[in-house]
């Protein structure tokens, strides 16, 4: 069968179209604003991909058209195909319908507002190295697996990142009651998304969906401290439950150099001892750990595993380091997810400065909904540059040098992105680490300045 994927370039229909051509289909599809790494491992995976949504791609001859969430009415590719009475489905109906219910599939799914893409790879890595052999489908490229999706038939266990994001334009669902586990993680949970969800209680209500999904037989693992999900839980749960966390069933007690003890029920199971920091990963691990063990992993072997994890790209990655400046980048867009990576990081380097440089694109930020809660979650940058466009699609609803305000000297605001790179090259010097912070491609300002400061290095 010929699938043709609209919006193919996101985390989710990447991984589809993976998991798709390893099933025997041929993938095609198109984007825009394609960047990697997601467009980098479609092409090494031989998916041809097309650049924009013309409507002269409802001629290609396709079986089914696969469509994104990305995807709105007035697209003049889905118009065409709508005009025309073609075949199409969502992403996630797809993978239910062809893949996960038809092969019988344990799906472990892990949901929550932050750590997904994390917490769903470190539980693809325990599951592998425990000889599981899991398909799983992650929101980002795992360096351990180096792909972002995999699919083998002779597998019972799919391990997914299951978003609350709605599915399609004709499916306002979100997108994991398409999943039906077997194992759910719910990280934590609180108001994201604020450009379809009104607010916290119409999420908590997609969670619920979620629950009811769950089998009598299967198991909810959740953070044990939230409110949020205390009120989730409360219209019902017909499966066992555990929790991970401070008083939880799973706990986690932190040590010096990146390590920390874990005990199930108040006994002692194992060290992890690993190069990620904070306490937002040790929390994903708590999370991995109690999923695998549903699956039938002691948690001394999921522990071993967690030792070797090499994290996720654009996941605190370091992405180079020019004359002892060292660049990385992360994709945290959320005021919570800021302050949590910051904090780690912070742990991390100690006393060294930190430049903190964001990106406010995510349709939340962009709508400025949080914007309040940004200079709290700041508070560990030594220096804070926040870059946002004031005209086009990606133009931010709110004014950064306002919002920011209360940081005084330690934040500059920006529009122009070369006079972003160029105004951080002249003020980095050796020590310091520049903490890149977007859910998008941001220009590719990583390589840029890298570029630029080896240039200014080579220059003295």
């Amino acid at each position: 069968m010929h699938l043709h994927i609209l919006g193919i370039c996101g985390t989710f229909m990447g991984g589809l179209a993976l998991i798709a051509r390893a099933a025997g289909h041929r993938v095609t599809g198109c984007d825009a604003n394609v960047y990697p790494p997601m467009s980098t491992q479609l092409e090494e995976q031989g998916i041809e991909l097309l650049e924009g949504f013309d409507a002269s791609q409802a001629s290609l001859g396709a079986d089914l058209y696969i469509i994104g969430n990305v995807v709105k009415r007035g697209n003049p590719l889905m118009e065409a195909i709508l005009d025309q009475g073609l075949p199409y489905i969502s992403g996630p109906q797809w993978l239910n319908e062809h893949i996960l219910t038809p092969h019988r599939q344990h799906v472990l799914a892990i949901a929550g507002t932050h750590g997904k893409t994390t917490t769903t790879a470190m539980l693809a890595w325990i599951l592998e190295q425990a000889g599981l052999a899991p398909n799983f489908l992650i929101g980002g490229v795992a360096p351990d697996f180096g792909v972002s999706a995999r699919w083998q038939p002779a597998s019972r266990h799919f391990v997914i990142e299951a978003d609350e994001y709605d599915t399609a334009f004709f499916d306002k669902r979100s997108k994991f009651v398409h999943y039906r586990p077997r194992t759910a993680v719910l990280n934590n949970l609180e108001f994201d998304h604020a450009d379809i969800f009104p607010d916290l209680a119409a999420i908590e209500t997609q969670f619920h969906h979620l629950i009811r999904t769950v089998p009598g037989h299967g198991r909810i693992i959740r953070e044990s401290h939230n409110e949020a999900l205390d009120r989730v839980l409360a219209r019902g749960c017909w499966s066992e439950c555990q929790t991970f966390g401070a008083d939880g069933d799973w706990q986690a007690r932190d040590l010096a150099d990146n390590r920390f003890d874990v005990a199930l029920h108040g006994e002692h199971q194992g060290t992890v001892a690993w190069h990620l920091s904070g306490a937002h990963n040790r929390a994903n691990a708590l999370a991995a750990i109690a999923a695998a063990h549903h699956a039938g992993i002691a948690p001394a072997t999921a522990i071993a595993a967690l030792n070797t994890f090499q994290g996720v790209k654009r996941r605190m990655e370091v992405r180079g380091q020019v004359d002892g400046i060292t660049v990385y980048d992360d994709f945290a867009h959320h005021p919570t997810a800021i302050a949590t990576t910051l904090a780690g990081l912070r742990r991390q380097v100690g006393p060294a400065r930190i430049i903190a440089v964001l990106e406010p694109r995510s349709n939340t930020m962009k709508l400025g909904t949080m914007a309040d809660r940004l200079p709290g979650s700041l508070a560990d940058a030594d220096r804070v540059h926040c870059f946002g466009e004031r005209q086009g699609t990606q133009s931010v609803q709110w004014d950064p040098s306002v919002v920011l305000a209360p940081l005084g000297e330690r934040a500059r605001c920006w529009s122009d992105l070369d006079a972003l790179v160029q105004a951080l090259t002249a003020e980095a010097r050796p020590g310091d680490h520049i903490l890149i912070m977007s859910n998008g491609g941001f220009g590719g300002i990583h390589g840029r300045l890298l570029n630029a400061l080896e240039s200014a290095r080579k220059s003295r």
